[in-house]
């Protein structure tokens, strides 16, 4: 994982903690392994050659630290597996002559390292291991965990049957496969559908909504593409037996819906998360290409509204959960979509995605993740994904047959878009089984001019979508079964200090969590409720109080946006901001406040400035505390500032992991305050900071929304621009060797 805003890697321990998002990262050199193939698909034979080496000289897996069984599965043991298919096919044609399987002997050792994870009655992993000591013993730090995700036990097979395969060791391919068995046996027998959660001990649900993002998604998709690279008919099998009760229940085109396993008519929730976007994709493989371009339709539009997909929207297409973290599923079903049909609309597509990577999240440094879909800003984060699909799938989706050196036919893609042969395939490891219905292998390849036969049949599917889209549709009418009141307690009447409101929680199976922060956290786990009935009341309680706690949201003020606009950073760097509750509203203001920056003196703002004559028409930095905000926004404005910015003083805070921040202000009337106060958490602050330490004038746009970056520069800008990107360029290459930024 790289950070583009301050230009480094992010080590694992060296940078704040993030939660379970670090346990992606296990100081194996991410980014770099997770990228190998992009390389040699992009045709980049030289870097690819020389990002093995360093792969195999410098990459250690013998780290005493506890990482995502599921994460280090699918990017580094498939980065491995994926860099050594490259590796194979450049040797064999006269190429990489010196590579003896280097690659393949690192993916071995670290499978072996992930073994001990697998090590339960189940058969289901543990969803985190240490990669030196396994999962036993207080050393490793790990081993307590009860649940796992569906998705997290459930993609695993592709990898690790490649693994045995390339090595002829069973050993592997047998663990993948047990667990695959396990979850589908554990599948809600009435509905066909599985939950989000499991317990890996019991195999109890513990999440019992469904549907086909988040923590399920790549085990429905790991299901068809185990049949195409392994030949087992009986993983078709059991896709399409799941395809038909998703097609059934969850999906509601353009729509797609979760639902509770137990009670398939009953909505789970009103949004849907941005991981559900690979799914047409998996239809074009299924070959149901109908609701796949309807739903990708539906996510263009969302898409085109918000410039990204935001990481949640809601049924009427507002957001949900505002951060994109430029994840890549929206492009490869693109791509896919348009090998399916050839219509040059899913270049079109691409070429919007590939204009608003270019035009919003760029940075000199890489591309950044967007903060906040709705202000533009940034967060210091670009995962390994990104280069590992986004590129593979953009490029695939332009290439013209000349562009590829080898068939991409020949190959299926892991779900972290590593390419696996399917020369893998053999006969004799399709393995006997129970007799096989032959009714549920229908529609495996997609013939689009027996589909399509008139073109404009495609068109005719989209068009009532972006009608819908663009209206923004309202809520579809929640579903409830005959004799199925409201619930005892209403999320409005709620109070946590009284005793007969929490006993009534109890009996639902909701407890209450009390925060360090003062908040109070709400759980659910159905299985503790006093009864099924209960267990429904506890599921409608909280799903109302989420739509109240959405509801009290919106009431807050949004974030604004800090962009920086002067050279080098033209725009490119754009930091999430808190707004102050006086002042001028920055969204009532069409072209927001721009300005030059100054470092108030003093800093805290507390008293009247000394230097008043610098700040006089610029935008004045300040430090957070000694007073109140809007005693801090009085001085600056009597020293003549334009506008003002306080840094928090509290080191290491930031917006990637502390709630929006609000300027209250001091009690008084504040009607006196005209000009526009926003706050930066501490990392953000220093990222300006060291901005203009690094430049003598430092000019920002404040305002409700990042603009477009996009305007054009002649070619002296444009070149003057690249010459002092230069130092930034340096840092990169320092950190990460990343040659591989197309700068």
């Amino acid at each position: 994982s790289l950070m583009p805003l301050t230009c480094r890697g992010r080590v694992r321990g060296l940078e704040p903690s993030r939660g379970d998002i670090d346990d992606a990262l296990g100081k194996f050199s991410l980014t770099l392994i997770d990228t190998l193939d992009t390389l040699a698909l992009l045709n980049k034979t030289v870097e690819f050659e020389e990002a093995v080496r360093r792969v195999v000289a410098d990459v250690r897996l013998d780290n005493d630290i506890v990482v995502s069984v599921f994460e280090t599965n699918i990017r580094v043991l498939g980065g491995l597996l994926g860099g050594h298919s490259m590796a194979v096919m450049l040797k064999e044609s006269g190429r990489m002559v010196w590579y003896q399987d280097e690659l393949l002997h690192m993916a071995k050792d670290l499978g072996l390292r992930l073994l001990p994870a697998f090590n339960t009655s189940s058969g289901l992993p543990y969803p985190r291991v240490n990669l030196r000591y396994g999962v036993r013993g207080p050393e490793t730090r790990t081993g307590t965990e009860t649940d796992t995700c569906t998705a997290c036990a459930g993609t695993i097979i592709l990898e690790f049957a490649a693994l045995s395969r390339f090595t002829g060791d069973p050993t592997f391919e047998a663990h993948a496969r047990r667990a695959l068995d396990f979850l589908w046996e554990k599948r809600q027998r009435h509905s066909n559908l599985v939950g989000t959660t499991i317990n890996i001990h019991s195999g109890e649900w513990v999440r019992r909504d469904s549907g086909v993002g988040a923590g399920i998604d790549s085990y429905y998709e790991y299901l068809m593409k185990a049949y195409i690279l392994l030949g087992d008919d009986r993983f078709l099998q059991r896709f399409n037996t799941h395809y038909a009760s998703i097609m059934k229940y969850i999906s509601q085109p353009p729509l797609l819906l979760d639902v509770h396993i137990h009670k398939p008519l009953l909505p789970a929730r009103t949004w849907m998360d941005s991981l559900l976007a690979f799914f047409p994709g998996l239809q074009v493989l299924k070959g149901d290409i109908q609701p796949a371009i309807e739903t990708h339709e539906m996510l263009y539009q969302v898409t085109k509204k918000h410039n990204f997909l935001p990481e949640a929207f809601t049924t009427d297409f507002r957001v949900h959960w505002a951060q994109h973290p430029l994840r890549p599923e929206f492009a490869e079903s693109t791509y896919f979509l348009y090998k399916a049909t050839r219509d040059p609309y899913y270049l079109e597509v691409g070429r919007t995605i590939l204009e608003n990577l270019n035009r919003f999240a760029r940075v000199p440094c890489g591309f950044a993740a967007m903060k906040d879909v709705r202000t533009g800003s940034h967060e210091d984060r670009m995962d390994s994904f990104f280069l590992a699909e986004m590129f593979k799938y953009l490029f695939l989706l332009f290439a013209e047959e000349e562009d590829l050196h080898f068939n991409v036919e020949d190959y299926v893609f892991t779900t972290e878009a590593h390419l696996l042969p399917l020369s893998l395939s053999t006969a004799s490891n399709s393995q006997a089984g129970e007799e096989l219905d032959d009714s549920n292998f229908e529609w495996t390849c997609p013939n689009t001019r027996l589909l399509f036969p008139d073109p404009a049949f495609p068109r005719n599917l989209r068009e009532p979508i972006r009608s819908a889209v663009d209206k923004s549709c309202p809520h579809p009418t929640t579903h409830r079964e005959p004799g199925m009141g409201r619930p005892p307690l209403r999320a409005q009447d709620f109070m946590a200090n009284n005793p007969e409101h929490l006993e009534l929680l109890r009996r639902m199976g909701v407890s209450l969590i009390h925060l360090k922060d003062g908040r109070v956290q709400l759980v659910q786990h159905a299985t503790q409720a006093v009864s099924a009935v209960a267990a429904e009341d506890g599921m409608r309680f909280m799903q109302e109080m989420m739509e109240l706690s959405s509801q009290q949201q919106k009431e807050q003020l949004p974030p604004r946006a800090v962009q920086i606009v002067s050279h080098p950073f033209f725009g490119r760097v754009v930091l999430t901001a808190g707004p102050a509750q006086f002042g001028m509203d920055l969204s009532k203001s069409s072209s927001g406040v721009r300005g030059f920056v100054t470092v108030a003196e003093p800093y805290k703002g507390c008293s009247e400035l000394s230097n008043g004559e610098i700040v006089a028409g610029r935008i004045a930095l300040l430090q957070r505390g000694q007073c109140m905000f809007a005693e801090k926004a009085r001085h600056i404005q009597k020293a003549g500032a334009i506008g003002g910015i306080v840094i928090d003083d509290n080191e290491g805070s930031s917006s990637d992991t502390a709630p929006l921040f609000q300027m209250a202000g001091d009690g008084r009337n504040t009607d006196d305050v005209t000009l526009p106060l926003l706050f930066l958490f501490h990392k953000e602050g220093n990222i300006l900071l060291e901005a203009l330490k690094e430049n003598r004038e430092v000019e920002v746009l404040l305002s409700d929304k990042a603009r477009d970056r996009g305007e054009r520069l002649s070619k002296t800008v444009r070149r003057h621009e690249y010459e002092k990107k230069c130092y930034y360029v340096r840092k990169v290459v320092h950190v990460a060797s990343s040659t591989f930024f197309p700068f």
